[in-house]
């Protein structure tokens, strides 16, 4: 039945157009770098930015002018600097609920044609799924990793080889799951400062500072949202996994996740779908040797080797009193607001301070990097890290720890770094390498504003609802479904037993009333 389930659904998704990525098709072409102009057609009613219909205009960018903090000391040699007016200084500005990089769709957690209609989705725990949810949205990540986007492209070059004038475009198709681990590469790719191998390694636009919690927020959202348009599923939430005092990966079977292959202990099973997939971004020093970017092409397959890394980096997964201090901890960045700070939550919660004392430590990953390197395998490298899919269960608890904090101390915008962060995440800055724009100050608020909620943070009547009966029903429904598909066959069967009888009765009556004749 499960089987079922997950095969209609991949037949109709086949059918929806897909819609993801970050440089939209309109203006990956000569004319858009040349006039650096990102303000494309909305097809609702034929204008720039849907200015007809008031959903957004063409505006100006304006970008922070706060300075950042020594560890990047570059001006003018990075694409990412001042994002994203390498390529574009005018873009769509969209109105009132209205998002997209053409004001087509709507901001998070706003549905219906005028975006007036707020919903709150729930992201679950993925142990607590039931079988067929869990196999859905497998399914729903295979499907993305095996079709290509159709508004977006990822861009294989830097904007000074494309030309003054745009006159040499370099972007390429990828798929709608690739493009995702894309981004996650190009936002913490080392500057390439000209030659091969001469490149600024201390630089990471998403990682390491202020900025780590709100971008993977918005990278969640993003990809939900993507997910939700190419399958039609408006209902899809990304699930968490809970990992708080677990000793192994829980998630790692062969009907989750991926269990561990009997052949090559650092391969996923064959018994797994995602033995199949070829990894994309994982090769930074291949890149750097040629002063390239990566191409977007497959690399070889997905490698996971949970438990068996460096246990002198990683003694322990986390567990539920590290999250219960970090929590606690009441400011959010301090110092020079790097991995060196002392008693700050983000740096404590990212893992380069121990989740015991706050202070920042060397040579050892806690919390969230605890994990990445636990994985020992492609999860375990910075760059290349989102290939795995356990990178979505495992951001997204992040994501609702980051919401616990955010609750017990409801800080102000204020309180969150508006200058001299490293480069990249200050308040005012806008998030790389997202269009439509993000500034990280705007996502420095709850996930209810956004339009989601975490069940285990739900009242107990409501978590009872969305943990326990829900999964139970949809369980109790496909057997329901099961057992009246069964019993109409028996049904049917029955009837043709019970006539083929009746006329075989019936034309040995007719024989014998003739005999006697």
């Amino acid at each position: 039945m499960v089987f079922l389930v997950v095969l209609v659904s991949l037949l109709q998704m086949l059918f929806l157009r897909s819609c993801v990525g970050q440089f939209p098709r309109p203006c990956a072409n000569t004319e858009a770098l040349r006039t650096k102009q990102c303000c494309p057609v909305w097809e609702g009613d034929g204008s720039a930015c849907g200015a007809m219909s008031g959903r957004g205009f063409c505006q100006d960018v304006t970008v922070s002018e706060e300075p950042h903090g020594p560890q990047y000391p570059h001006t003018g040699i990075d694409d990412r600097e001042r994002w994203p007016l390498a390529f574009y200084n005018r873009t769509c500005q969209c109105a009132g609920n209205y998002g997209g990089f053409d004001c087509g769709e709507c901001r998070f957690g706003y549905f219906g044609p005028g975006c007036a209609e707020q919903r709150e989705s729930v992201r679950r725990n993925f142990l607590s799924l039931s079988v067929a949810e869990q196999q859905r949205f497998i399914a729903y990540l295979n499907l993305a990793k095996n079709t290509v986007t159709a508004d977006y492209v990822i861009v294989t070059g830097t904007r000074a080889e494309m030309g003054t004038n745009g006159e040499n475009p370099m972007f390429s198709d990828v798929s709608v799951y690739d493009l995702f681990v894309w981004m996650h590469y190009y936002v913490s790719r080392d500057t390439l400062l000209g030659g091969p191998g001469n490149v600024w390694p201390d630089i990471d636009f998403a990682h390491e500072s202020a900025a780590f919690l709100p971008w993977h927020r918005v990278y969640l959202l993003h990809w939900e949202h993507e997910i939700r348009k190419m399958t039609g599923d408006f209902n899809f939430t990304i699930p968490y996994w809970d990992w708080r005092d677990a000793t192994d990966c829980t998630v790692c079977t062969d009907t989750m996740m991926g269990g561990r292959s009997p052949l090559k202990p650092n391969l996923i099973s064959p018994g797994s779908v995602f033995s199949s997939w070829k990894v994309i971004c994982t090769q930074p020093e291949e890149y750097n040797s040629r002063a390239a970017l990566c191409p977007g092409t497959g690399e070889g397959p997905l490698l996971r080797n949970p438990g068996n890394h460096d246990p002198n980096r990683v003694r322990r997964l986390p567990t539920s009193a590290d999250v219960e201090f970090v929590v606690g901890i009441e400011t959010y960045e301090t110092g020079a607001m790097d991995r060196q700070a002392n008693m700050s939550f983000r740096n404590s919660l990212e893992g380069f301070a121990s989740p015991e004392t706050g202070m920042a430590i060397t040579g050892q990953s806690t919390m969230h990097n605890a994990l990445h390197v636990f994985m020992n395998g492609t999860m375990s490298s910075v760059q290349g890290s989102a290939n795995d899919p356990i990178f979505l269960l495992h951001h997204t608890f992040i994501d609702s720890i980051y919401e616990q904090w955010l609750r017990r101390h409801t800080p102000p915008r204020s309180r969150y770094p508006t200058a001299n962060a490293p480069i990249g995440h200050n308040d005012g800055y806008y998030m790389v390498p997202f269009l439509p724009l993000y500034r990280n100050g705007d996502y420095f608020l709850g996930n209810k504003v956004l339009g989601y909620e975490y069940s285990y943070l739900l009242d107990p009547g409501t978590r009872f609802v969305q943990e326990f009966l829900t999964p139970y029903m949809q369980e109790a429904q496909l057997i329901w479904q099961w057992l009246l598909g069964a019993g109409l066959i028996g049904a049917i069967l029955a009837g043709i037993v019970m006539t083929t009888g009746a006329l075989f009765v019936r034309r040995r009556r007719r024989r014998s009333v003739t005999n006697m004749k």
